[in-house]
């Protein structure tokens, strides 16, 4: 039995995958703002805990990681959303589990197992993106991850679309990431509506659903979105006029906000003449496998 990791910027997901790509078991963690003071021991402790318990009932024979950031010889170079630099986490938990382990860019885990069982199966050329806490990437040509060599590159949540824009994590200012990532539209709305980070997915979701055009933070509320779905256009336009995909991938959270997010992306990706070769219709496919393709990428 197989065991994919998948870590985000604001969670660690872990769970047994069978031979046909299907988990049987998963537990998953949200890591609060205090936890990221120790992020690497979070982390470790975390992983060799569930690893230890899953030991129990199955015959683990190999562990994926998907990581987030720049991975390079079994290390995190760098994970500016975890806050970790040169954190040789294969080489940590290899000394306790004894089992062969391997890591790889979570958003190109993600992109490899949708490509097998979920939305960019039935294409050649896709582009795929993880919109979480920061926004990864990867780009399937001709039936094949595209690779950058030694290091992973496609980091598109890092390229520039505001000039002297916000800091980002990195080091440079105006990042998509900083824009156009699920955390900064639920930071803003929980900003907005005086809720703290314990409130989660669901109930800003719930929020959205149900807010009614007489509702006082309707407007408000509103205005977040459509400068969230701008700022979210313009980093997909350039992607598109760069490689031309056949389809557009779209994992992470923004999975779970596709019925009050997708329509009005398409619409401005569409109308707002942001292509530089105009589209009658354009496909953007939510991931299938939603929040699971990381872990099952990672065994892939």
């Amino acid at each position: 039995m197989k065991v994919g990791i998948d870590l985000g910027g604001s969670h660690i997901a872990i769970g047994v995958v069978n031979n046909k790509g299907k988990i049987i078991e998963k537990f998953e963690k949200r890591i609060l703002n205090n936890e990221k003071k120790h992020i690497e021991k979070t982390i470790k402790n975390n992983i060799l805990e569930h690893i230890k318990d899953l030991s129990t009932k199955y015959k683990i024979e190999k562990i994926g990681i998907a990581a987030p950031g720049t991975i390079q010889d079994g290390k995190i170079i760098r994970a500016y959303n975890l806050g970790i630099e040169e954190y040789n986490i294969v080489e940590k938990l290899s000394k306790k589990t004894k089992v062969p382990i391997k890591i790889k860019n979570d958003a190109k885990c993600a992109a490899i197992a949708e490509y097998k069982f979920g939305c960019l199966k039935e294409y050649n050329r896709s582009l795929f993106l993880t919109l979480g806490t920061g926004i990864g990437g990867a780009v399937i040509i001709n039936n094949k991850l595209l690779d950058a060599g030694n290091l992973p590159g496609c980091e598109f949540g890092h390229m520039i679309i505001e000039k002297d824009g916000l800091l980002c994590g990195c080091g440079k200012f105006g990042c998509w990431q900083q824009y156009a990532s699920m955390k900064v539209l639920k930071n803003n709305l929980r900003k907005k509506l005086g809720y703290d980070e314990q409130t989660d997915s669901k109930q800003l979701l719930n929020l959205l659903r149900n807010i009614k055009t007489n509702d006082k933070d309707f407007s408000a509320i509103n205005n977040i979105i459509e400068e969230y779905i701008e700022d979210l256009s313009i980093g997909i336009s350039n992607l598109i006029n760069i490689f031309e995909p056949e389809v557009i991938g779209i994992g992470g959270s923004f999975v779970y906000f596709k019925d009050v997010l997708l329509d009005r992306l398409e619409n401005k990706l569409l109308k707002d003449s942001l292509l530089f070769n105009s589209r009658k219709e354009i496909k953007i496919e939510t991931a299938i496998l939603e929040n699971d393709a990381g872990i099952i990428g990672a065994v892939l």
